[in-house]
């Protein structure tokens, strides 16, 4: 009797152990999203709410007053605001869209092509270029750019984000994971290159695509640094630096509340996005642990 007590307290507190590593991620999962919350209700709470103090985690009167206050703030400017969210929305797709395929056009020779050329030099060189922060780069682009006669177009915030080492070396690293049976395979039953790229490995790395669309998205939609340096006309303005500018003058702080509302919907697309993805992030999440 006296062994079989200490067993049954040791097999009780096994079974207690997944409650409190659920109550554990719970609290940390509410944490997290604790911010997303409070940026919705400050974009939906009327002016005499926004500057209480102590500040409330709820509303008392919602109201969408700001975001017309926001239409209001936008109209001025001689470009009207769908300019901005348009600008936004093309450079960040064209971006993702070019990036997601050279960095898989790259990271497959890299990766399945063992007798290519200086592949490990190449490869240990997007390596190098991880450690160098991007404003180091700022002058050599701008050159490069205003040389071309690109200052102040699309090219000019879409052509610079291409060359992005971080995205051939995780394309790589996912590709590794593949035999190279596989492909051989294919290659005997008479297919191209160009046909085996198509057919096999763009399939096969769509999970990583996803992934990789999130992190380039996120980087190009948020970025204000490029289309400052880039650009010069109000028309080529992307939304995060028009958003910046409007409300930078003497109105900023009476306008809080069309400014939450605006963060809110700079914010949204990459929500969206991120909840449209979610189910092949966490594929590519489950494919990196198999070797």
């Amino acid at each position: 009797m006296g062994t079989l007590v200490p067993s049954l307290r040791r097999r009780s507190k096994i079974e207690r152990e997944p409650i409190w590593i659920y109550l554990f991620l719970t609290i940390v999962g509410t944490g997290m999203a604790l911010p997303l919350y409070l940026m919705v209700i400050q974009s939906i709470k009327p002016i005499e709410e926004l500057f209480l103090w102590p500040p409330r985690f709820y509303v008392m009167r919602p109201t969408l007053e700001n975001y017309t206050d926001l239409v209001v703030a936008a109209s001025r400017a001689w470009v009207p605001f769908s300019r901005y969210v348009f600008n936004s929305v093309f450079v960040t797709t064209a971006n993702v869209l070019l990036y997601v395929l050279i960095c898989c056009m790259a990271a497959y020779p890299l990766a399945k092509m063992r007798k290519m050329p200086l592949a490990i030099t190449i490869f240990n060189l997007c390596l190098a270029a991880l450690m160098f922060a991007s404003q180091v780069t700022v002058i050599p682009r701008y050159l490069l750019v205003s040389s071309l006669g690109l200052v102040d177009t699309y090219w000019a915030l879409i052509l610079p984000g291409l060359g992005g080492s971080f995205g051939v070396f995780f394309m790589k690293q996912f590709l590794d994971q593949y035999p190279d049976a596989l492909l051989e395979a294919a290659r005997i039953d008479g297919a191209s290159e160009w046909g085996l790229f198509t057919n096999v490995v763009i399939p096969l790395t769509r999970p990583a695509w996803a992934t990789l669309i999130i992190w380039q998205s996120m980087q190009v939609w948020r970025d204000t640094w490029s289309p400052m340096v880039f650009t010069h006309s109000e028309a080529m303005k992307t939304l995060p630096l028009a958003v910046s500018t409007m409300f930078s003058g003497d109105l900023s702080v009476a306008r809080q509340g069309a400014q939450a509302a605006a963060t809110f919907l700079e914010s949204a697309p990459l929500i969206i996005l991120f909840v449209i993805m979610q189910s092949r992030i966490i594929s590519t999440m489950a494919h990196a642990g198999i070797k």
